[in-house]
C-alpha cells in the first residue's frame, strides 16, 4: 500500500526526496522556536511587566496620603508604557471572564501571582484596541486598571517567524525543483531515443547531456545504437546476396522445367520449385522487417476496408465493425503485412471471420477472431517463435513455414504496441492487436 502511494517517476521521488527533510526540519525549527525561545522569551517579558505593577502598587504604598498619586501613575507610564488608573470603592466581579488559555495570559497569571500577591483578573477583550492588555488588581481601597501594551509582553507575532521559514523553503524548493526539472529531462530523452529506435525510428539529433552517469548511459547508448544498425546492415546485405545467388538457379530450374512441356515427371518438380521459392520469400519477409519505412498518421478504418476487400476477393468470409474513420500513426507496408498474416492464418482454420476494432484514449485495439479449433493455452506464447508449427509435418500447404504470427508480432512491437493470442468468444481463437494512438 505504501508503495502504491508513492510517487513513480524519478522526478516525483527526487522531490520527495528533497520536501520530506525539508519539511522536518522546519516542523523541528517551529517546534523549538515556539516551545522554547519564543515561550522563554514571553515569560520573561510578562515577569518583568508584573514587576513593574507590582512596583507601582508598593510606591503607591509609599505615598499614600501625600496626593501625589496621579503624579505616580503619569511618571510609571512615561517608564513602562502602562496606563493606570485607581477605581476608588470598585469590587473585582466575583465570576471573572473566562480565561482564552493563550500564552501571554498563562505567563501573565503566573508573573502577577507571583510578583502581586492580590487578586487581579485579566481580559484581552476588554479594550476596543486588540493591542492592549487590560489587568485588573483588587486593592484595599478600589481596584487599580492596568493597560498593558501587548507589544511589552510579546517580542512580536510568530507567524512572521513562520512566513519566513515557509518562504525560504518554497524558494529553495522552487530552485531544487527547476534543477531537478534539467537532470530528469536529459533521462527523459535518453528514454525517448531508445524507446523510438526500437520502434525502427531515427533520432538524428540526440546527443549525450546531463549528470555524468546520463551521459555515460547516454554515449554507451550510442555504440550500442551504432553497432545494432551495423549488424542489421549486415544481415539485410547477406540475405540480398543470398537471394540473389538462390534466385538464380530458381529461375534456370523454372525455364528448364518450362522447357520439358507438360509431362508428368515435371509437375512434382514444379511444386518443389515453387515451394521452394515460397520458403525464400518467407525468410527475406521475416528478415527484412519493415525497413526503412517511416510511419505515416492514415486513416485506420478507410486502411482495414481495403484489407478486408482484398481477403473477400480471395474467397474469405469477413466482417469489419468499427467507428467511421481513425487516424492512427503506422507503417502502410509493414501493418498491411501483420493484417493479411493474422486474417489469412484464421481464414485458413475457420470458416468465417470478424474484425473488430475498439478506440480508447490511449491506444487502438484490434481483434481478429475465428469460429477454427483455436489453439491451446499452453501453446499460444511458443507459436511467435521463430520457425515454430503446430502442424509437425513440413508441408506448406498445411502449415506453412512457420513464420507470420513472428513477424506479425514483431511488427506491432515496431509500433509500440503488442499482440496477444487469447480465446474468441466465437469458439476458435482471438487475435488481440494494441496499437498506441
Amino acid at each position: 500500500m505504501f508503495k502504491r502511494i508513492l510517487p513513480r517517476s524519478l522526478f516525483g521521488r527526487s522531490v520527495l526526496i528533497l520536501v520530506t527533510p525539508l519539511i522536518l526540519v522546519q516542523a523541528v525549527a517551529t517546534w523549538v522556536f515556539y516551545d522554547r525561545l519564543w515561550d522563554t522569551v514571553v515569560r520573561r517579558l510578562a515577569s518583568a511587566a508584573a514587576g513593574d505593577i507590582a512596583l507601582t502598587i508598593d510606591a503607591r504604598t509609599l505615598i499614600s496620603g501625600s496626593g501625589n498619586e496621579g503624579q505616580l501613575f503619569e511618571l510609571a507610564h512615561g517608564s513602562t508604557e502602562f496606563s493606570f488608573e485607581l477605581l476608588p470603592g470598585a469590587q473585582l466581579p466575583d465570576r471573572a471572564p473566562p480565561p482564552t488559555g493563550s500564552l501571554i495570559e498563562r505567563h501573565l497569571t503566573n508573573a502577577l501571582a507571583e510578583r502581586v500577591g492580590r487578586p487581579f483578573q485579566i481580559d484581552e477583550k476588554s479594550q476596543a484596541d486588540q493591542h492592549i492588555i487590560d489587568i485588573a488588581i483588587q486593592l484595599p481601597d478600589g481596584v487599580l486598571d492596568v493597560a498593558v501594551p501587548r507589544s511589552r509582553v510579546l517580542i512580536g507575532a510568530p507567524y512572521i517567524f513562520i512566513l519566513w521559514m515557509v518562504g525560504t523553503a518554497l524558494i529553495t524548493f522552487a530552485l531544487a525543483t527547476r534543477f531537478l526539472r534539467n537532470q530528469v529531462r536529459s533521462l527523459r530523452r535518453l528514454a525517448n531515443a531508445a524507446e523510438a529506435f526500437g520502434k525502427g525510428r531515427d533520432v538524428p539529433n540526440f546527443k549525450p547531456e546531463g549528470a555524468t552517469e546520463v551521459r555515460q548511459a547516454a554515449a554507451a547508448f550510442l555504440v550500442m545504437r551504432e553497432r545494432l544498425q551495423r549488424q542489421i546492415s549486415q544481415r539485410t546485405e547477406m540475405l540480398a546476396g543470398v537471394s540473389h545467388d538462390l534466385r538464380t538457379p530458381l529461375t534456370r530450374m523454372k525455364l528448364e522445367l518450362e522447357l520439358l512441356g507438360d509431362v508428368e515427371e515435371a509437375h512434382g518438380l514444379r511444386g518443389d520449385v515453387a515451394e521452394m521459392q515460397q520458403m525464400i520469400e518467407g525468410y527475406l519477409a521475416f528478415a527484412r522487417g519493415e525497413g526503412n519505412e517511416q510511419p505515416a498518421v492514415v486513416d485506420l478504418m478507410e486502411f482495414l476496408r481495403d484489407a478486408v476487400a482484398n481477403a473477400r476477393r480471395d474467397g474469405t468470409e469477413i466482417s469489419l465493425i468499427g467507428p467511421e474513420e481513425l487516424h492512427v500513426p503506422i507503417r502502410r507496408d509493414a501493418f498491411r503485412r501483420c493484417i493479411m498474416n493474422l486474417i489469412g492464418n484464421a481464414s485458413r482454420y475457420g470458416g468465417h471471420v470478424w474484425l473488430t476494432v475498439m478506440p480508447t484514449p490511449s491506444a487502438v485495439e484490434m481483434m481478429i477472431d475465428d469460429d477454427g479449433p483455436g489453439i491451446p493455452e499452453a501453446l499460444r506464447e511458443a507459436v511467435f517463435r521463430p520457425f515454430y508449427r503446430l502442424e509437425s509435418s513440413r508441408n506448406q500447404a498445411t502449415g506453412g513455414i512457420g513464420l507470420g504470427l513472428t513477424i506479425a508480432r514483431d511488427i506491432m512491437l515496431s509500433h509500440g504496441g503488442d499482440l496477444k493470442l487469447e480465446t474468441s468468444p466465437q469458439g476458435g481463437l482471438r487475435a488481440r492487436m494494441i496499437v498506441p494512438r
